[in-house]
């Protein structure tokens, strides 16, 4: 597991980041092809699962993520205290208004 301070440096680092192209390009050299596609597959299912009209079939279906990580993500968007989809999904809220 990754100690605190470099888990921090890395927080930091992301946050610096506000052109698209350069995000995916650092995201590239960082994760294997495997990660990317299951950061982006949790990402579109915390995306459909905020909007809050398909059920965990339906998103199944509709993406081939399976329905444990469906509720993994669930889990952590309702109920686990980190707040870090929560706090996402505000932010992007609040930049398009």
């Amino acid at each position: 597991m990754t100690d605190d301070t470099t888990y921090q440096a890395l927080a930091e680092a992301l946050i610096r980041v506000s052109d698209t192209a350069i995000m995916r390009s650092f995201l590239t050299d960082l994760c294997t092809p495997a990660e990317l596609r299951a950061l982006s597959e949790r990402w579109h299912v915390a995306k459909l699962l905020q909007d809050g009209q398909m059920s965990y079939r339906d998103i199944n279906a509709e993406t081939g993520v399976s329905t444990t990580t469906i509720g993994r993500v669930a889990r952590f968007l309702r109920d686990e205290p980190h707040g870090g989809y929560r706090a996402l999904f505000e932010i992007m809220e609040t930049d398009r208004d």
